[in-house]
């Protein structure tokens, strides 16, 4: 369930990332462009989940992941042949990352109410193996045929690679839709929201993933940074896909091991800090191949931990049985990527200073000044929690 639950959502993802940007700069298009394109593409991760409501209504979410996927499937194929004509593909790659985001939020709500409790660490795991093995698959294929084939004929068989995972959603079990009004379900929604803004916890959940704690947005630029470290495009894409893959999976696969010794919100930080350190080295470095390959599997390593131990605190939060399920993940998972899109933007206003260092020094600084600070609000928070403890423990035992 996991793996094609977020094959096609790190398919198209992978596209925006890994192969627009390199076909982008092999039409010697200025990194800061690209960049700009790219970060216009990811934005619908901040804002699509205000119509997620539509996900709880009318249709299954089974029917809505299908047809929201088919959708961008469509859309990835359109934006391969608009390489040459920046404006439209801006316009259909953002398209495309509005219906792949939806169907994503779908998938989530919907195996969140069908997976069990003890295998929710699992499921966020191997969710989060789908969508790198996704992106890494379309990192080493996706430039291959766009630099082999007709920009008709590789936007097909792009858009059936899309496709491809979501063959096994009917055989998956799915509640069947809400018969409530959609004007119902957005007033729940909003109301829902409001009710998770007043809990503690969701809010210092939602103060994590707004934070650039655990974004590591250099990951979707890196792609077009090859030149700097004398990449080539067939091995930029080739360790792009592989590190994607292999490194993705790896960092996803480590996520339940590593709750079991650490609260999840402490682990996301953990991961940031960490992460932050290791951009940070990657400055010390020469600009070869080598340290590209180092970089490129590190930070997607490192982003992926971050990204399945956030869908477990989302899991965490939404619970069982939850009506409003997907527009719970949307709420939560949008929050997280909100700096994965404006520390992309920063992280180009560091590479166009300084170039490489400039961006991965701006990018590491300010992902471990972020943790620092939420560690101490997270320490503060549970010191004020555990005062009123203390207090009544005293007053019973003098008592």
């Amino acid at each position: 369930m996991g793996m094609c639950g977020g094959a096609s959502y790190g398919l198209v993802s992978g596209f925006i990332i890994y192969t627009m940007p390199q076909a982008l700069a092999a039409q010697h298009v200025p990194e800061t462009r690209i960049t700009y394109i790219t970060a216009v593409a990811d934005s619908p991760m901040v804002f699509i989940f205000l119509l997620s409501p539509i996900l709880d209504v009318w249709l299954s979410r089974r029917s809505y992941a299908s047809v929201l996927t088919t959708v961008a499937a469509f859309l990835v194929g359109i934006s391969v042949t608009s390489l040459r004509h920046l404006p439209l593909l801006t316009l259909a790659s953002v398209t495309g990352a509005s219906a792949i985001n939806l169907a994503y939020f779908a998938v989530g709500g919907w195996f969140s109410t069908v997976s069990p409790k003890e295998a929710e660490n699992q499921l966020s795991a191997w969710l989060t193996v789908g969508i790198f093995a996704g992106a890494g698959a379309m990192a080493v294929f996706g430039g291959e045929l766009v630099r082999h084939f007709s920009p008709t004929l590789a936007g097909i068989l792009l858009a059936s690679l899309v496709l491809i995972p979501i063959s096994i959603l009917p055989w998956i079990p799915s509640p069947g839709p809400d018969r409530r009004l959609a004007a119902e379900s957005f007033r729940a929604f909003f109301a829902d929201v409001f009710a998770l803004l007043r809990r503690r916890q969701v809010l210092i959940a939602l103060a994590l993933f707004l934070a650039p704690c655990g974004s590591f947005a250099l990951t979707n630029m890196i792609a077009g940074l090859g030149n700097d470290f004398r990449a080539s495009p067939r091995m930029v894409g080739t360790l792009c896909g592989v590190g994607a893959a292999v490194a993705g999976s790896c960092g996803s696969l480590l996520l339940p091991t590593l709750a079991k010794r650490l609260s999840l919100r402490y682990l996301y930080l953990a991961i940031g800090a960490c992460g932050g350190v290791f951009t940070l080295s990657l400055i010390l470095l020469p600009r070869t191949p080598a340290v590209f390959a180092l970089a490129a599997t590190g930070e997607v390593l490192a982003q992926a931990l971050a990204t399945t131990c956030c869908t477990a605190i989302c899991f965490e939060v939404i619970g069982q049985d939850n009506p409003l399920a997907a527009t719970n993940f949307a709420v939560l998972s949008s929050a997280y990527c909100v700096p994965i899109t404006y520390m992309l933007v920063v992280d180009g206003w560091g590479y166009g200073l300084h170039g490489v260092a400039g961006a991965f020094a701006v990018d590491a600084v300010l992902g471990i000044g972020a943790c620092v600070v939420m560690a101490s609000v997270l320490s503060l928070c549970r010191t004020n929690l555990a005062e009123p403890g203390r207090k009544m423990q005293s007053v019973v035992i003098g008592n």
